[in-house]
């Protein structure tokens, strides 16, 4: 035997010792993370309103207002303003057809080519978010509103909660035994068509005391099941939004990830 290969085997056996004698421990941690814009100047919030679409299963601008609202009452530190949920898409297509009205002749049609109708009102994908933008660099309208409620941080912004199909190739674990009846778990591919929604939800945080913006996070969550499963659209929404929540309230206050670490001893 060489002195390289005694020299291996020694150190296999002393590893083999060392993780013998091993314990290991897990324990949790948390980490905490930083706010993404100071709200120390305000001591009051304002969910103002949404401009909601997608599904009219579900009103995307009164349960988002709600959600939120209770959870920056048990999470934040700024007092919540409890107040009548503003009907922004309807406010925003009112100023559209003021400015249209206002616009000089032969800019717009003779005044006809901007004027939502109902049907043009229903707010189905992003491309009908675009004619309502123009509110949140309203200043004025802001600036108004946050003097009503005592100058607090105002947060607006535009929900789209969708449905959707899909179809295709998805890998599922199986169960399988063999001749021996042990079980194990293989990864199959398995065509499938599938259904849920998509939430698309964009945060705008606004200084009542100005009418500006001062932030603003536009986020993105899908679920989808199985074609044949019947899942309210409200269950979906509260799902997806319960993944986007930590994010929303990481603008406002430090929050904390909780997680784990294994420890040998």
């Amino acid at each position: 035997m060489t002195a390289r290969n005694a020299a291996a085997i020694a150190s296999f056996v002393l590893l083999c010792g060392v993780a013998a004698c091993t314990n290991f421990y897990e324990i949790p941690i948390e980490t905490p993370i930083q706010p993404k814009m100071d709200v120390s100047p305000f001591q009051r919030v304002l969910v103002a309103g949404f401009i909601g679409g997608g599904t009219e299963d579900v009103d995307a601008n009164l349960e988002t207002v709600r959600l939120l609202r209770s959870q920056l009452r048990s999470k934040s530190n700024l007092r919540v303003i409890e107040a009548e949920v503003l009907p922004l898409a309807n406010i925003a297509a009112e100023q559209g057809r003021d400015k249209t009205a206002s616009s000089p002749p032969g800019g717009a049609a003779d005044g006809q080519q901007q004027q939502p109708n109902e049907q043009e009102a229903r707010i189905h994908n992003e491309k009908d978010l675009e004619k309502y933008q123009g509110i949140f660099a309203d200043v004025a309208f802001w600036k108004k509103l946050g003097e009503e409620y005592q100058n607090p941080l105002i947060v607006t912004g535009t929900v789209l909660f969708t449905p959707t199909q899909t179809s295709g190739f998805v890998m599922q674990e199986r169960e399988v035994y063999d001749q021996f009846g042990r079980r194990r778990v293989v990864p199959v591919r398995t065509y499938m068509e599938r259904k849920g929604f998509i939430l698309t939800p964009k945060f705008i945080f606004i200084d009542g005391r100005t009418g500006a913006t001062l932030y603003s996070e536009k986020f993105t969550e899908q679920v989808l099941y199985s074609a044949q499963q019947n899942t309210p659209a409200l269950s979906s929404y509260f799902e997806l939004m319960d993944k986007l929540i930590p994010f929303f309230l990481n603008t406002l206050s430090t929050q904390k990830v909780r997680g784990t670490r294994v420890l040998l001893k």
